[in-house]
């Protein structure tokens, strides 16, 4: 390796993305409709090179929704494996707050990236939304309350029950 390339530049990479939990004053969840795949989305979308997961966030809810936010709290970091065609990816769930009457006023979609919007219960959520993301949202709900949480493939992935034995795996 020449010495002017930094060591980590050989690394691996991983895709990450970065949404925002938006609700309507009733509690009802933000959900976009994408023109490219058949399931409902949230605002948010990938991170690009050099580019926070927070500022991510901001600029794709920005971009599909025309909102100027600051994104508030992290709630969830999910890790997604490849599946298929389907990289693995690194998740990140922010909360975006509560949408007044005006701010809802002022979604303005991106018409490629967003055909339609609307607020819907945890039940319709579940319809609408993929299973993974569906799992972040329901965790997002709740870490609103209590603090980041962070999963594995949309599942709860608790710490290890003796954090000062070290985890040995079989070779």
């Amino acid at each position: 390796m020449s010495d002017d390339v930094h060591f980590t530049a050989t690394m691996p990479t991983k895709r990450i993305a970065a949404d925002c939990l938006f609700t309507d004053r009733a509690g009802r969840l933000l959900v976009l409709e994408p023109p490219y795949k058949p399931t409902w989305d949230l605002p948010g979308g990938i991170v690009e090179r050099d580019e926070s997961p927070r500022d991510a966030a901001r600029r794709e809810v920005r971009e599909e929704i025309g909102l100027h936010v600051e994104t508030g709290e992290l709630l969830v970091v999910d890790w997604i494996p490849r599946t298929g065609d389907f990289t693995e990816i690194v998740a990140f769930l922010f909360d975006g707050g509560v949408l007044t009457d005006d701010d809802i006023r002022q979604i303005v979609l991106q018409e490629s990236e967003v055909v339609s919007f609307r607020f819907v219960g945890l039940d319709e959520a579940e319809q609408l939304l993929d299973r993974g993301q569906f799992t972040r949202v329901k965790a997002g709900f709740a870490r609103r309350r209590t603090g980041a949480l962070y999963l594995e493939n949309g599942d709860y992935a608790p710490p290890d029950s003796s954090p000062m034995q070290p985890k040995v795996t079989p070779t």
